[in-house]
């Protein structure tokens, strides 16, 4: 099923991420998560793909099993910082050939030592795939707090316009804990002319670690609220994982109460999280 049909039925959907091996010998250890996560029937899974392309062909494979052996409607990430048109025609012809309908266009991390391509800027990327003429439906990447490479919030959203003119048909956020930044940031990117459908993504914080890691990459705001959770119960394994999953509940909760349909959650390849939150979310997320 192509996104832009899920998102027009307008109720409440809730998808998991997950991420491909680095290499072929984790291939069976990620290949029995992500089934597991199937199991749960969500209602779409989206599968990373590494810097550089490091995990393009791994991809592949685990969005081909997910979609053609568990029928789960897949999203296949497609990065292009370190990829040339030849390299990116290949991506998408394997993608087509193996049933993918949605792609999720980025530009990537930046590697160290990296040398410009042919590619700079993802709306380049969303362009090359409109001129493919495969039928893809095209995702793209939004940051409610701004990217931390842009001026301000206004050129932010300038080059946000851009990617959704290029053919996005849906967008999908980077993490947030404070839900009143995304509110403001749906209110404005709609008096910018951005009306496609935008998919919140929530992260559950299970690890304390986790958080200087996301800080530093993303520069997210953390409310006291939530950084209080992290001071109490950071020491303990167990304790953080449940006051984690709580706490991305309470935020899905709230997004879906306020009009916010579409929740994706970064799962990180973890099933006891997907199924901890879709257990919460039971009697709110109308399952198949």
């Amino acid at each position: 099923m192509r996104l832009s049909e899920l998102f027009a039925q307008n109720r409440p959907t809730l998808s998991f991420e997950v991420f491909p091996p680095k290499t072929g010998d984790g291939f069976e250890k990620v290949k029995t998560a992500t089934e597991e996560i199937a199991g749960l029937r969500p209602d779409y899974m989206s599968v990373t793909y590494g810097a550089g392309g490091g995990t393009s062909r791994y991809t592949v494979s685990v969005a081909a099993n997910l979609l053609n052996n568990y029928e789960i409607t897949t999203l296949a990430h497609l990065t292009c910082v370190s990829s040339d048109k030849e390299g990116i025609t290949r991506q998408l012809d394997d993608l087509k050939k193996n049933g993918i309908e949605n792609i999720l266009a980025l530009r990537g991390d930046i590697p160290e030592n990296y040398t410009p391509g042919q590619y700079r800027y993802a709306s380049e990327l969303i362009h090359e795939i409109k001129a493919h003429n495969a039928g893809f439906c095209i995702g793209g990447a939004c940051y409610p707090e701004g990217h931390i490479e842009s001026k301000n919030r206004a050129d932010d959203i300038r080059h946000l316009k851009e990617k959704v003119d290029a053919g996005c048909d849906f967008l999908t956020t980077q993490m947030f804990f404070d839900n009143n930044i995304l509110y403001s940031f749906l209110y404005k990117i709609r008096e910018a002319g951005i009306t496609v459908p935008v998919v919140a993504g929530i992260m559950p914080v299970t690890n304390a670690k986790q958080i200087a890691r996301i800080c530093a990459l993303s520069g997210t705001y953390l409310p006291q609220r939530f950084k209080s959770i992290v001071d109490r119960f950071g020491d303990d394994n167990a304790a953080m994982a449940q006051a984690g999953i709580a706490y991305a509940t309470d935020q899905i909760i709230d997004l879906i109460a306020n009009g916010v349909n579409a929740v994706h959650v970064y799962s990180m390849n973890k099933p006891e999280v997907a199924r901890a939150i879709q257990s919460n979310l039971s009697e709110i997320i109308t399952q198949r």
